[in-house]
């Protein structure tokens, strides 16, 4: 059971930083199809639908990133390092996942307006 739970945790882990990592690919492919659709008109409706699917891949992305997430936090060793490591761990991740909130929901935000644009 120890080993599946432990597999379950590297599983866990890894959809999370690949659905990171999708996200913010997903959202430079949206930013690149745009640029095309100025340059080449007739091509404008194609690229404004392969645009929007990048964009809807965004928000699942994010729902897979919030919901490792959650269950990331469940998983991390108390005191492994020590109380006052352990500290300021916590700290500092409650700082980075503000700044990476307020990331996720601007690049969202960006890849909405650009796509329907």
């Amino acid at each position: 059971m120890d080993s599946i739970k432990k597999a379950a945790i590297v599983l866990n882990g890894f959809i999370h930083d690949f659905a990171t990592g999708y996200w913010l690919s997903a959202l430079i492919a949206i930013y690149l199809l745009h640029g095309f659709r100025g340059g080449i008109p007739e091509v404008t409706v194609i690229l404004s639908g392969i645009e929007r699917f990048f964009f809807w891949n965004t928000v699942g992305a994010a729902a897979a990133i919030f919901a490792t997430g959650g269950m990331r936090s469940f998983t991390y060793v108390n005191n492994f390092y020590g109380p006052e490591a352990e500290r300021t761990r916590r700290r500092m991740l409650v700082i980075k996942h503000v700044l990476l909130l307020l990331v996720v929901g601007a690049g969202s935000y960006w890849g909405y307006c650009t796509a329907w644009r």
